[in-house]
């Protein structure tokens, strides 16, 4: 049998613990989760919702007890969690939520892993967390690889050059070298984790037009066009540069299999706006796999019953089904 899935708990007081227990709830998730949370925090919650919860001592009894409640793999708060009051003295455990959830995949307990969604100022105010985000903390700590994140639905994945920055910063950090290794990894991702055995990319510009031949500047002419021909080179199938504003119609989408973005919203606004419910962060570029629902803490709306748990429960049925595409090939390559 897989391993199952780790869930990390996010922060307690916004609505991962309530879409947790409703994606279980749910039906629709084949294969077996389990969070890493305080079952303490979790009881009242799952009660109102009719969902048995199943304290376990190991990830490797998540399996046996999945069929008939939520296993949970206990991790005490240090403070309690109202909803939509995050405490800044939960922030360590919230951290070491994510640790443990990466740590047990690491060691072939997990399948993957799938983090809830957290509260960066709370954690740096109570864990000094020195991190913008998940992201960038899972590269870290699988040992300070070059993560890449994507956004992925059923009808787009957008991956954004630049992530957690000011938009100011955004043309001097665009350099050839980002935008290549981006896309290298990126189109490993695609190949390795989603079956597709030639990438299409399209690339978007960074100004408007694609910088319409220099007029409303010159970064597609100088930086992004010159590293596109070399990957072209490497045998990538790659176009653009392309302007950002027409990348996104049916017709443009079925050009590719993957929009690479300048700057984060550049990518995430249409994505979210055409498939907010089904958006799936992945993190590529990892020893493991990873993904997230592709929404906040949504405080205004924990513990009201509210929450949509949807991309959670498309972010644990990729990271299954990435986890048995690594599998396979793991195991081709052994017969091979």
């Amino acid at each position: 049998m897989s391993a199952a899935l780790a869930l990390s708990m996010g922060d307690p007081a916004g609505v991962g613990p309530e879409i947790a227990l409703a994606a279980w709830a749910s039906g629709r998730v084949a294969q077996p989760f389990f969070l890493i949370g305080d079952p303490a925090h979790l009881a009242p919650l799952a009660a109102r919702a009719g969902v048995a919860l199943a304290a376990i001592g190991a990830a490797g009894e998540a399996a046996a007890a999945y069929p008939g409640a939520l296993p949970v793999l206990p991790l005490a708060l240090a403070a309690s969690a109202p909803p939509g009051r995050p405490d800044p003295a939960n922030a360590p455990v919230v951290v070491e939520a994510i640790r443990r959830a990466v740590a047990l995949t690491q060691a072939g307990e997990a399948a993957a892993v799938v983090t809830n969604p957290i509260n960066k100022k709370a954690l740096k105010h109570g864990a000094g967390f020195a991190f913008p985000g998940h992201t960038e903390y899972l590269a870290h700590l699988a040992g300070g690889v070059r993560p890449v994140m994507m956004l992925a639905s059923p009808i787009l994945r957008v991956v954004p050059v630049t992530i957690h920055i000011p938009l100011a910063e955004v043309p001097g950090a665009v350099t050839a070298e980002l935008i290549e290794a981006t896309a290298r990894i990126t189109a490993e991702g695609l190949r390795r984790d989603f079956g597709i055995a030639r990438p299409r990319l399209a690339v978007a510009g960074l100004n408007p037009h694609a910088g319409e031949q220099g007029a409303m500047g010159r970064e597609e002419i100088e930086v992004i066009a010159p590293a596109l021909e070399r990957l072209r080179a490497e045998g990538l199938e790659i176009a653009g540069p392309l302007p950002a504003d027409t990348m996104f119609h049916a017709q443009a989408r079925a050009r590719y299999d993957v929009a690479l973005t300048m700057y984060h919203d550049q990518g995430l606004i249409p994505i979210k706006a055409l498939d907010f419910a089904r958006g799936v962060n992945v993190t590529l570029g990892l020893p493991f796999i990873r993904t997230s629902p592709d929404h906040g803490t949504a405080y205004d709306i924990a513990g009201t019953g509210r929450a949509d748990p949807t991309s959670l429960i498309e972010a644990l049925n990729l990271a299954a089904a990435m986890a048995a595409r690594r599998t396979a090939r793991r195991t081709a390559l052994r017969a091979g």
